[in-house]
């Protein structure tokens, strides 16, 4: 954030990109609560959330006029490039790195990990990452299957049967482990 009101002083003095840039300070200002809650969702937990958000606004506001040209809703254009980003990093990580002891555990504040507990959360965490995105996107954000396909970059089919795959798993799990529902016939 602090780096976001650096470019805005320093765009100030330049002129012409100021606009753009006070524009990007604008958005980031607004939007900053909605991405950290859905890089959340995304990752799983809140410190790989701003590490995410931070990485991919880092990336569309050294490109801000060129997505503001095209003309589409920048705020879709960020979700699509936070779950791009995030699958990319966790495919990267995928591999298996073995370690002599366990880590120690570090202190989360209480306010954050208060879901940490939650079958719903552990079971949502497990979902592979576009599933997830889809889950995220369409019973968090409530966006329409078409804004989530334009904003993960698939088709409408694709985010049907991702939904369906995924709310059929996080059923599954969770009658697994006891919980039920609050659908009723």
């Amino acid at each position: 954030m602090t780096a976001v009101l650096q470019l805005g002083t320093a765009a100030e003095r330049g002129g012409g990109r100021a606009e753009a840039v006070g524009d990007f300070a604008e958005f980031v200002r607004m939007s900053m609560p909605g991405l950290l809650r859905y890089g959340h969702a995304l990752t799983g937990n809140p410190h790989d959330s701003a590490d995410l958000v931070q990485a991919v606004l880092e990336k569309v506001g050294s490109r801000w006029a060129a997505v503001q040209r095209k003309g589409d809703d920048p705020l879709a254009y960020v979700r699509r490039a936070m779950a791009n980003t995030h699958i990319s990093i966790w495919r990267r990580r995928r591999r298996e790195s073995l370690v002599a002891d366990f880590p120690d555990s570090g202190a989360v504040a209480p306010e954050l990990s208060r879901l940490e507990n939650e079958p719903l959360w552990q079971a949502l965490r497990d979902l592979p990452p576009r599933q997830r995105a889809v889950v995220v996107l369409r019973y968090y954000e409530n966006l329409s299957e078409a804004e989530i396909a334009d904003a993960l970059g698939i088709s409408c089919g694709t985010v049907k049967s991702q939904s369906s795959k995924a709310m059929a798993s996080l059923r599954t799990r969770l009658a697994k482990e006891g919980v039920t529902g609050g659908r009723t016939g």
